[in-house]
């Protein structure tokens, strides 16, 4: 395939929605994540090994351990659905909570915060 074959070809693909974890593979611990595009994880690697991500935890562990301590796996692929890019961001953020909901990924089992516990007059 030549470079313009290809360009065309990127044009055309639809990106792909998807839940990823970053997963500290020395203790376990876990970093839940989304994106709209698959093909931006590399970018998340960079910001693994640059030092730049916005989680402090998991920069300081990154800083500690190297990056080729960590690995980057997809949960799960959101489907394709016509509706729009906003219903897709919408199923993405639910599917994300769904993941965190499901993995509880925090304290000693990943790098998020605990959750907040529940106002009961709310």
């Amino acid at each position: 395939m030549n470079r313009k074959e290809l360009k065309r070809q990127a044009r055309e693909e639809k990106p792909v929605a998807a839940v990823y974890q970053i997963r500290n593979v020395r203790d376990g611990r876990i970093l839940v994540e989304s994106t709209l595009n698959l093909r931006t994880l590399n970018g998340r690697r960079l910001t693994l090994a640059s030092g730049t991500h916005p989680n402090a935890r998991l920069r300081a562990d990154v800083a500690a351990l190297g990056p080729e301590a960590f690995a980057l796996e997809v949960l799960q692929v959101l489907e394709e659905d016509e509706d729009g890019l906003v219903w897709r961001r919408d199923a993405l953020r639910r599917l994300e909570a769904e993941w965190i909901e499901r993995l509880r990924p925090w304290d000693e089992r990943g790098y998020h915060a605990p959750p907040r516990p529940r106002d009961p007059a709310r």
